[in-house]
């Protein structure tokens, strides 16, 4: 394994279990401005570094990110969907897991969840 595939799987899992801490604590304090706002500059964080390595991930995190960015700044009618973000959440898990056990990326489609997180993004959740 590389260097920088090895920096980037350590990075992103850190940022990962970030995440999953986070959305802990916002299921407890789901309204909680700095949770969202802490969340989104994780998937933003992730998102960067996909884009940057130029993994199929990144269209899934661009999503996340307009997401969870709705989220942090309110723009979402009500209480965030937490579904949304344990779903981006596994994704990601997902994505890294087979990057770290192949140093290759999962093969198959975000199509459906890329639909359900824009969906979402403009305030009409859909299966999520």
């Amino acid at each position: 394994m590389d260097d920088l595939l090895r920096e980037f799987l350590t990075e992103t899992s850190e940022n990962i279990a970030k995440v999953d801490s986070e959305i802990v604590r916002l299921e407890q304090n789901p309204n909680d401005p700095a949770l969202l706002g802490d969340i989104f500059r994780l998937v933003h964080t992730i998102k960067g570094t996909c884009g940057f390595l130029d993994c199929r991930g990144w269209r899934c995190c661009s999503c996340a990110e307009t997401c969870s960015g709705n989220f942090a700044m309110a723009n979402y009618p009500s209480r965030p969907p937490l579904s949304v973000l344990s779903e981006i959440h596994r994704h990601h898990q997902r994505l890294l897991a087979t990057l770290e056990e192949t140093e290759a990326e999962a093969p198959g489609q975000d199509d459906d969840l890329i639909a359900d997180l824009n969906a979402v993004a403009n305030g009409n959740p859909r299966s999520l």
